[in-house]
């Protein structure tokens, strides 16, 4: 049984006017043509879905069965035109000013999956420190920043997504002579550090925290590549302080352990923010949606692939 879509919307539009010269002015066909279609939806369906009484239109028991399943017909219809419709392509410059592990982590995880979604948008990213990443952001250098540091309260920034982080010192299993993971702070900074250049972001919560008990780590080396440092110490070069989103698969295959340090607890946020004077552009909302929903945090170990 072949149903012409056409007669099943002259029936839903005599129906549901109760006149088929109504019917005809609302489609633009003439009363005929409607009554033509009418009638070979009957012979279609062997049944009588209308009743015609003095000039009046009225549904039979099975036009009204009819009528719904023409109904639920019509909204598929629209749904299915409205999912093979072509979407509108969101198209626009975003420049990011962000941390440089923040930035290795989109790069490496997810830039493959933005591109493919929104091949429109191109991007333009840069790292920096936290002082660097709001001067940018406040001289309008760059639409976004996306911090990993203090939390940040500002009433000039709008947050467009934070979540809080945790932070370690790590170091290989056996490179350090001693057999508990528990160290105490004046101990730990004895050894060779292996950090992220100082006023990096939790390089500086580190330095910041430490100068509280009139301390100071003199690393053996620095450099910015928080993903290269946890390499170099799962070789058993030194100890670091890193996000656990950037050691996380490291430690589940037991080339790094975690050290507990008692006396150090910083507090770690990943923030995306853009001024309140900023104008969200589509392209630039987009961009903040898309990496509202990713959090390294909590990533999958599967995720974690080292350089």
């Amino acid at each position: 049984m072949n149903i012409d879509t056409k007669n099943m919307e002259t029936f839903i539009q005599v129906a549901e006017l109760c006149s088929f010269t109504k019917a005809a002015k609302k489609l633009g066909y003439s009363q005929s043509t409607v009554s033509f279609q009418i009638r070979q939806l009957e012979e279609m369906l062997n049944v009588r879905l209308l009743e015609r009484i003095n000039h009046t239109v009225a549904l039979t028991e099975a036009g009204r069965k009819v009528l719904n399943y023409a109904h639920r017909l019509e909204q598929l219809t629209v749904d299915m035109e409205k999912e093979l419709r072509p979407q509108p392509s969101v198209s626009g410059h975003v420049r990011m000013a962000l941390a440089d592990s923040l930035a290795c982590w989109i790069l490496r995880e997810h830039y493959e999956n933005f591109r493919a979604a929104y091949p429109g948008i191109t991007l333009k990213m840069a790292t920096a420190s936290t002082e660097e990443l709001f001067r940018m952001l406040n001289q309008n250098e760059t639409d976004l920043v996306y911090t990993l540091d203090h939390h940040v309260y500002n009433s000039d920034y709008i947050i467009g997504a934070e979540e809080r982080i945790q932070a370690h010192f790590v170091a290989a299993p056996g490179s350090l002579p001693f057999s508990s993971l528990t160290v105490p702070v004046r101990e730990l900074i004895t050894f060779p550090f292996l950090l992220t250049e100082k006023g990096m972001s939790y390089r500086r919560l580190m330095d910041e925290h430490l100068a509280r008990f009139s301390l100071e780590v003199r690393p053996v080396l620095e450099f910015g590549s928080a993903d290269l440092l946890c390499t170099l110490v799962t070789q058993g070069a030194g100890v670091s302080f890193l996000p656990d989103y950037v050691t996380e698969a490291a430690l589940k295959s037991g080339r790094l352990v975690r050290l507990s340090v008692p006396e150090f607890k910083p507090e770690l946020w990943r923030q995306l923010l853009y001024h309140k004077d900023k104008w969200v552009s589509p392209a630039m909302q987009t961009v903040i949606e898309y990496f509202s929903g990713l959090s390294p945090a909590h990533m999958d170990a599967s995720d974690h692939m080292l350089l």
